[in-house]
C-alpha cells in the first residue's frame, strides 16, 4: 500500500489508486475554485477538463492521470 503526503498529512491508499481518488479520500477538493470561490473537483477523469491540477513532488500534474506511489508529496494549494 503506497503512503503519500497529502497537504502534509500521511495517507495510505490501495495499490493502483489515482491521485484524484486519493484527493476524494483525504482532502476537500483540488486547487481550482469556481467564480464564486467554491473548490472544484475532478470532472472528466481523463485529463481533458484539467480541474484536478495539483502539485506533485514540486511539479504541476493532473491528479486523474497520476497513480499514487510511496513517498509522493501532493499539495492541493499552490
Amino acid at each position: 500500500m503506497p503512503e503519500l503526503l497529502l497537504d502534509g498529512r500521511a495517507l495510505k491508499v490501495a495499490e493502483g489508486t489515482s491521485v484524484a481518488a486519493a484527493l476524494a479520500l483525504g482532502s476537500d477538493g483540488c486547487t481550482r475554485t469556481s467564480v464564486s470561490g467554491q473548490r472544484r473537483a475532478p470532472l472528466c477523469g481523463m485529463g481533458i477538463c484539467q480541474e484536478c491540477r495539483v502539485t506533485i513532488d514540486g511539479r504541476r500534474r493532473l491528479a486523474c492521470q497520476t497513480l499514487c506511489r510511496d513517498g509522493m508529496q501532493v499539495q492541493t494549494c499552490p
